[in-house]
Order: C-alpha cells, then sequence, then structure tokens
C-alpha cells in the first residue's frame, strides 16, 4: 500500500517539535503506516527537509495543482492507495479536483467541533471521515464518521519507562477554551504543586484569572518539544484535564500523551461521551461530569475528588494500557479500513 501524508499551509513544522495538533496526527499517521509495512510519501512543502534521508518527501500540494501539468501526472503515476489530509481539504474544490484524478482513497480525522462540510465530502467508502468521541459522532453525524481515538506524536518523543510521578501536571494551550485555572484550584485544595505546560494564546484570560494562575503552588513551564515535553508529562503523578463549559473538544492529543508516558488522567467534564469519557477508563484515569452550571469552586472541588482517585493507579497498568489504545500503527490501519 502506498499512503500520501499530506501537509498543510500553517505556523507549524510538519512534524511539530512542540504544539500543534493535527501536523502531530499527520506525523503519527505517517509513523503508524511505515510501522504497518505501507510506503509512504510525505506530501507538501512544510515537511522537514532533513526528513529526506529517511522518508520520500513530494513537495506539493493538491490544492495547487493544475489539470493536465507535469505536477498531475507524476501524482497519478505514484498509483497512491490512500491520501491522509487534515479535515478541511475534502470540502475544499480545488484539493477534490486533483484528489479524484488520482483515484484513491482519502482519509480524515475530524479536528475542529465547528468546520462545515460540504454534503459530498464523505460518502463512507472512498472518502471516510473519523471522529474521536460519541459527542463528535453526533455532531458530524450526516457523513456518517467512524468513531476512532486519534494518536498524536511529535519529534524525538519516545517515553521512557513508567515511572511514579511527583507534582500534577497541565498541558496544553493557555486560554479560556481549555481554562487551566480549574486545575490549578483544584491543585491548591489538595495542597499539590502544579506545572502548566504549553504555549499562552490568551493574554487576556491569564490576566482574567492572575490571582489563580501566580499562585505559589504553580510553575509555569512553557512550551516544550521533544524529549522535554515527554518527561514533563512522565514526572508527573496525574495530568489534569480541563476546559471550558461551552467548550467542544474535538480529540486532544493529550490522552495518548500522557497515558502512553504512564501518568493516569484526572478528567473535568461537563457532559458524558466527550473525548475524555472516550479515552480513559478505570486503568487509566477518572472523570468527573459536573453541571455546568456549577460555579467554578464546585467544579475545582469535583475535580480535586478525581485527581485523588488518578493518583491510586499504578503507572506501569497505566502505560501498557496507554501503549496498546493509542498505537500508531493500529490507528493507521483504522484510518487505511483494513
Amino acid at each position: 500500500m502506498l499512503v500520501g501524508v499530506c501537509d498543510f499551509p500553517g505556523s507549524y513544522a510538519f512534524p511539530p517539535a512542540g504544539y500543534g495538533g493535527i501536523e502531530r496526527w499527520l506525523w503519527a499517521v505517517a509513523v503508524g503506516a511505515r510501522a504497518a509495512g505501507a510506503d509512504v510519501h510525505l506530501i507538501g512543502p512544510g515537511w522537514l527537509e532533513d526528513l529526506e534521508d529517511r522518508w520520500v518527501r513530494k513537495p506539493v500540494r493538491l490544492e495547487d495543482v493544475t489539470a493536465g501539468s507535469l505536477a498531475e501526472r507524476e501524482l497519478r503515476s505514484a498509483g497512491y492507495d490512500l491520501l491522509v489530509v487534515g479535515h478541511e481539504y475534502p470540502s475544499r474544490p480545488s484539493w477534490v479536483r486533483t484528489w479524484r484524478e488520482l483515484d484513491c482513497d482519502v482519509a480524515t480525522f475530524q479536528h475542529s467541533p465547528r468546520f462545515q462540510h460540504t454534503s459530498t465530502a464523505f460518502e463512507g467508502d472512498r472518502s471516510r471521515l473519523y471522529c474521536y468521541s460519541p459527542e463528535m459522532v453526533e455532531r458530524y453525524a450526516a457523513h456518517s464518521p467512524t468513531p476512532e481515538l486519534a494518536v498524536h506524536l511529535g519529534l524525538d518523543e519516545e517515553e521512557p519507562p513508567a515511572v511514579k510521578g511527583q507534582d500534577l501536571v497541565w498541558l496544553g494551550r493557555i486560554d479560556q477554551d481549555k481554562a487551566p485555572h480549574l486545575a490549578v484550584r483544584a491543585a491548591q485544595i489538595l495542597g499539590r504543586r502544579i506545572r502548566l505546560v504549553g504555549p499562552v494564546f490568551d493574554q487576556d484570560y491569564v490576566r482574567r484569572y492572575e490571582d489563580v494562575l501566580a499562585a505559589d503552588h504553580v510553575e509555569w513551564v512553557g512550551e516544550l518539544g521533544g524529549a522535554a515535553k515527554t518527561a514533563a508529562i512522565a514526572e508527573g503523578s496525574v495530568f489534569v484535564y480541563t476546559y471550558a463549559r461551552d467548550y467542544v473538544e474535538a480529540g486532544a492529543a493529550v490522552f495518548g500523551e500522557s497515558l502512553r508516558a504512564g501518568t493516569p488522567i484526572a478528567g473535568l467534564t461537563w457532559r458524558g461521551g466527550t473525548c475524555a469519557q472516550a479515552a480513559l477508563c478505570e486503568r487509566t484515569g477518572a472523570t468527573v461530569v459536573v453541571d455546568p452550571a456549577a460555579d467554578d469552586e464546585s467544579a475545582a472541588h469535583a475535580l480535586a475528588e478525581a485527581i485523588e482517585r488518578a493518583s491510586a493507579l499504578d503507572p506501569s497498568d497505566v502505560q501498557e494500557t496507554g501503549l496498546a489504545r493509542f498505537a500508531p500503527a493500529n490507528h493507521f490501519k483504522s484510518l487505511a479500513a483494513l
């Protein structure tokens, strides 16, 4: 099987060293495809040039290819069986035109809870959409999505053997949607230290919750990549997951990242059927569902109880389960409908 993994214009490299959700997912697909025995071409100019000694790079984007051009003929002659691409592209006419010329399957994962697809983007056989949670499957039911847990990888993020960590850890973009102030307050309730790992996306949010986020028990780590990022997760005793009441998580990378590192997860949710419930089980973490009408203090106390439950889990058991559940090769096989 020949698989083309397509990049897209953006501010992050392919693969990214730190933050970058869809970019990390596409790299995991490429790694998983190769591990499953497929041949892989990295399509698009965004893929790092220093990958060329180990990967085949095709620095062209399908949406830029003109009909009858040499680039189109070369792509068609390659004989692709499957293209994997960011979720927007099966709804973009210029991309779809070239894809149809290649006469191959296309698969994508829904990484946005709001993007509106064209009615003809997916028919479930040659063009397939995958969604993380029951909540997301319901939102995109018109496109017959397949439930699937997304796997994400960055460069040099191999997981060490699991160990019992010390402080709590929270990782993600720091903004209103991700609501890390709830994790910080839950840690304070328990008398625990917490490390915040990730880039600040919203300075207004940070200022609004400055009293909470600047407390003595909080360590601001900033954005990390590679081995340093993996170590920050692996050294945590519990990964604390939060998000805002009105936010819909399409497919967070942090679940797979944390479980593969052997760090159990305590997840705050505002309803059932979310990514947290899809990703976790009693061997890997604890989730709590809080009424959205409850105030932040009540939510933080509920989250603190989930942290205590997750703290009792065995890191080795968490890692074994995580490595099986979030295996790149198995993820690719699902996307390829193998």
